[in-house]
């Protein structure tokens, strides 16, 4: 299972309860997307996770991402702005759907009270009109739950970066708090034993041969194999491997980590 599909499957699986107040709550967000829109020229995106649908509202990048038209708006029914996507390049748009999963399984682990205190700011690349990649601001919020504490409604705000100098951080907006979150998190994802079995992998040894190589029982490297998948939130070992690249969290050469 690729990370957006995991994604997909968490948000999309929540089980939401009928509120009378719904549809009023969903317009006040509505507002604020479009407020967002005008006040900072951003592309607003309001994700409804029990509807499967998105709302749009375009400022002033959108013409210069050739995109649409300030003021305009639009709705789609998907949780997924893939017009957007489209012009995200393909290493960041991996990076900011792990990013959004992380946080999401963050946010869980949180009192409900507290989950709107805290957003992701990230620098992603996006192609103008023109073709060429440019840095934008990406910040995402969780901004309103279900009365059954489900996250319900996500907005994500678009707009041109003047600083590319970090990856992705965690803001508490309260306190101000800012945790960078490749480095709090993806070096110790997987623990010393773990990159051990899935370089070993990577060469193509099984699990009996990795547990001769280590020393340790089958039971012990299955167990070890198992943990990776979850905590990569991939379905084999090959997409392991892969992920595992892709964050960095192995070395390139083949040392054991």
């Amino acid at each position: 299972m690729d990370i957006r599909k995991k994604l997909s499957n968490e948000l999309l699986n929540q089980e939401f309860i009928q509120e009378n107040c719904s549809d009023t709550r969903l317009n006040q967000f509505r507002q604020i997307a479009a407020g967002y829109a005008t006040t900072e020229n951003v592309i607003a995106v309001l994700s409804d996770m029990q509807a499967n649908t998105s709302y749009l509202y375009y400022g002033g990048i959108a013409e210069t991402l050739g995109m649409g038209k300030r003021g305009d708006s639009k709705i789609l029914h998907s949780i997924w702005e893939e017009e957007i996507f489209a012009r995200i390049h393909p290493d960041d748009l991996l990076d900011k759907h792990l990013q959004e999963l992380r946080f999401f399984q963050f946010l869980k682990g949180l009192p409900e009270g507290k989950r709107t205190d805290y957003y992701i700011d990230s620098r992603i690349r996006m192609r103008n009109a023109q073709g060429t990649y440019v840095w934008v601001r990406h910040r995402m919020y969780y901004v309103a739950t279900h009365a059954n504490g489900n996250v319900w409604l996500a907005l994500c705000l678009y707009g041109f970066s003047p600083d590319s100098s970090f990856n992705c951080m965690v803001i508490n907006s309260v306190d101000g708090t800012m945790t960078e979150w490749d480095k709090e998190t993806c070096k110790g994802l997987l623990s010393k034993r773990e990159k051990e079995i899935l370089l070993l992998i990577e060469e193509g040894k099984s699990s009996k041969e990795i547990a001769e190589t280590l020393s340790i029982s089958v039971n012990t490297v299955n167990r070890h194999r198992q943990n990776i998948l979850e905590k990569l939130q991939v379905d084999n070992s090959m997409q392991a491997c892969r992920t595992a690249r892709e964050l960095k969290l192995l070395f390139l050469d083949r040392e054991i980590v």
